[in-house]
């Protein structure tokens, strides 16, 4: 019996992931990643869509064969050949799942699949019941989930439930809804789809309207127990939710999100890190949680209050999710608070009129100078206070 309590991480960075522009990763990379996504302690972890080209097979099978300590699953579209294919990929894995999807709006199946209500009904039941021919643990998704009829989204639903899927994932595959419908969506699943009790429900979001992160922590407040995620949030298009935003969310706000999970927090900000030398480039520095400046200040007031107190400015340490420690950048913004306690890190304690006169010269050459250093702090004292430099 699942826990109402616990929160799933299923992380699809190696599938959805790596399919985004810039994000591909041979096998080594993908290999090095899974083993560092298990160690971050991902529940569940997409290894990839096994039947788009023979690399993913292989990468998946090799996954499975040796990543241990979490679920390995691959992507199908319900089709014949992409289940059997799936199949054959995760069979080595010790804990394994199948992945099915269809699309389940008007939109998709008119101009995408060219098929009708009744056959897309037809082909989720079929799906679901030949992917449990490989293993006991099949997920479908509703593709366009967010854009399409609720009494037909139901209808799907309680076919898929009907025929053994033990996870029902509703994604906003086009980053459309926004938090209150997406948590009234799930609401509104739950109660009309016999058997939901025995469900996991699942969000998948997108980030085009720049609200995954607080799309899928609605579907969890909606019910949804199993969140689908990516490191950095990379993704198609703008991306999917980021995992390590959402790791955090549950961590800083237990108020409001009283859950457990099994994400090792320490290990965010290695795992971004990682991801940033598989692929061809790394987090924006104002990302939040594992950004380069997610720990920085360099506005006065700021610096004056974490020198103070830490919790005046940062809702969580640095140290919580593996980013080191607190930088303090000396800038124009900064105050003579922060500039004083730099000059006593590097040695020099002044009085209050020799600071005056450094904090003088300093705001000069921060006006003029974008990157302030430590040697040109240094620089700022008078010739008898600065310290010989050896090369």
């Amino acid at each position: 019996m699942r826990d109402p309590n616990q929160i799933v991480f299923f992380d699809t960075t190696l599938r959805d992931g790596e399919q985004s522009p810039g994000c591909t990763m041979h096998l080594d990379e993908k290999l090095r990643m899974a083993h560092q996504l298990r160690d971050l302690g991902v529940d569940i972890l997409e290894a990839g869509f096994a039947i788009a080209s023979e690399g993913d097979f292989h990468a998946v099978q090799t996954i499975a064969r040796e990543v241990k300590g979490t679920r390995i699953a691959s992507l199908a579209r319900c089709k014949r050949e992409d289940i059997d294919a799936a199949g054959r990929a995760i069979q080595p894995a010790a804990s394994n799942r199948i992945h099915v999807f269809l699309a389940s709006s008007d939109l998709h199946l008119e101009y995408k699949l060219r098929i009708t209500r009744e056959q897309a009904l037809d082909q989720a039941a079929e799906s679901v019941q030949q992917a449990l021919t490989y293993t006991d643990d099949v997920e479908f998704s509703t593709e366009d989930g967010t854009r399409t009829d609720p009494d037909f989204l139901v209808k799907m639903i309680t076919v898929a439930v009907q025929a053994g899927a033990k996870t029902i994932n509703i994604p906003d595959t086009v980053g459309y809804t926004t938090p209150a419908e997406y948590e009234a969506l799930f609401r509104m699943v739950r109660e009309r789809v016999p058997g939901s009790e025995n469900v996991t429900y699942s969000t998948h979001c997108h980030d085009d309207l720049g609200m995954a992160v607080a799309n899928t922590l609605a579907g969890i407040q909606g019910g949804a127990r199993q969140v689908e995620c990516t490191i950095n949030g990379i993704g198609e298009r703008a991306g999917n939710a980021a995992l390590e935003e959402i790791a955090a969310a549950l961590m800083v706000r237990r108020d409001k999100f009283p859950y457990k999970n099994n994400i090792v927090m320490e290990k965010l900000f290695p795992t971004s890190q990682m991801l940033a030398e598989c692929i061809s480039f790394g987090a924006a520095p104002n990302k939040a949680v594992v950004g380069a400046n997610a720990f920085a200040h360099e506005s006065g007031i700021h610096q004056h209050g974490m020198l103070a107190n830490p919790l005046t400015y940062e809702i969580m340490t640095p140290a919580s999710v593996g980013a080191g420690h607190t930088n303090l950048v000396l800038g124009k913004h900064s105050g003579r608070r922060a500039l004083a306690d730099r000059l006593e890190k590097l040695g020099h304690t002044l009085t209050r009129e020799q600071l005056d006169e450094v904090y003088h010269r300093f705001t000069e050459l921060a006006d003029r100078k974008k990157s302030i250093y430590d040697q040109d702090i240094l620089g700022l004292l008078k010739p008898e206070k600065n310290p010989v430099v050896v090369a």
